[in-house]
């Protein structure tokens, strides 16, 4: 396994990082993680060199408004010596704080959920430009400080889901450790961007990329010209090989979080990670990478990267569910056969018909897309 460091903390850190937001799960319960497949799948990297793990509040829950079964999964996974392997990375829950008394109170929670004296890297989760206004307003500033000095977090953080500007402001307001963004080759100048991670790296923070291969949009959604450009080139690479080494190719990058549901997916991704050198790829690797982006641009309706934050839906609508199959019908020119899947994947209380525009989806949408307007996008070209 190759590690970076992770900016100023001076901590090394495996260039692969564990996300535990996509564990297999039993009879497609998110909150019923199998934990007989997820352990050995968490220990099996660690054993490889892993050691960087990623979790939050309310990873594999049935809502935002508590927490979910991740972090107490992390704590049952690292037993038996792993947890001096590795380090955690939990965030707070940025949309559930209304005083500096809950900061406390879910920090202190989180440490008894993870079973575990100091948490290793702490967040402020998925910050935009509300949340962000609210915790500064609130002292989230100062909580940080204080979690640092009581010994409850080593190295404080944050993720980010907004545009360029506000990425400036929080990072010159703090002196932030490290940050979290998202990265790929299709968001290249989405969000943070590009700019942002050199602007956090200027700043001497450590860089961790999340969505590398977009939920898996980069891997299982990919136009016929891409498969067979790549298909092609001098060295193979799968398609997600391909995402993650684009993404590890920047110096600025100290860690890849990568949600795995799969051994499969374990055993490929530390393979990956332990050719990712940053500047590795040549010139001709890049301009390929760089047509794959350009012809899947082009094709791509709506930029879901099928993250669930919108779930579930009050109404049952599978949102992005809907958003993967509309994308593919054009990603792959298969409208009529969309259509008829369409009709028999998902059943009438779960199509887009069923949405009431509640609004409650886009409160939670990190990509901030429209998914009401873009609902009747999907009704209209698939009912």
């Amino acid at each position: 396994m190759l590690y970076r460091k992770f900016g100023k903390t001076n901590e090394e850190v495996s260039v692969l990082g564990f996300g535990c937001m996509r564990l297999p799960v039993i009879d497609g319960v998110q909150n019923n993680i199998d934990d007989e497949k997820a352990i050995e799948m968490l220990r099996y990297a660690i054993d490889h060199g892993v050691n960087y793990i990623d979790t939050a509040y309310p990873y594999h829950g049935t809502g935002f408004d508590k927490g979910g079964e991740s972090e107490l999964f992390v704590a049952r996974a690292l037993k038996d010596g792993y947890r001096e392997r590795v380090k955690i990375a939990t965030k707070l829950p940025s949309w559930l704080i209304q005083s500096r008394a809950d900061m406390e109170r879910l920090l202190d929670e989180q440490l008894k959920r993870l079973e575990t004296d100091t948490i290793d890297f702490y967040l402020l989760h998925g910050l935009n430009r509300g949340f962000w206004q609210n915790l500064k307003n609130l002292g989230a500033l100062e909580f940080l400080d204080q979690a640092i000095k009581d010994g409850k977090i080593k190295h404080a953080g944050f993720s980010f889901h907004d545009d360029f500007d506000l990425f400036v402001e929080i990072v010159d307001a703090y002196d932030w450790s490290f940050c979290q963004i998202q990265y790929n080759y299709l968001d290249e100048n989405y969000q943070a961007g590009k700019k942002g991670l050199e602007y956090a790296a200027a700043k001497g923070m450590g860089i961790t990329i999340m969505e590398p291969i977009r939920g898996g949009s980069l891997v299982d959604k990919l136009p016929q010209e891409v498969l067979a450009a790549w298909e092609n080139a001098p060295i193979k690479r799968t398609p997600a090989q391909w995402a993650l080494r684009w993404v590890m190719n920047h110096p600025e990058v100290s860690v890849v979080l990568s949600g795995m549901t799969t051994m499969e997916q374990v055993v490929d991704n530390i393979n990956t990670a332990n050719a990712g050198a940053a500047n590795s790829l040549t010139n001709e690797e890049l301009a390929l990478v760089d047509f794959a982006k350009k012809t899947i641009t082009e094709k791509m309706k709506v930029n879901c990267t099928n993250c669930r934050y919108c779930m579930p839906c009050p109404s049952g609508v599978d949102i992005p569910g809907h958003f993967a199959l509309y994308n593919n019908a054009f990603l792959f020119d298969a409208l009529p056969r969309a259509k008829g899947l369409y009709e028999t994947m998902f059943p009438q209380d779960a199509k887009a018909s069923n949405c009431v525009e509640c609004g409650k989806c886009e409160e939670h949408c990190p990509q901030n897309i429209a998914i009401i307007e873009e609902l009747k996008n999907v009704r209209a070209a698939l009912e």
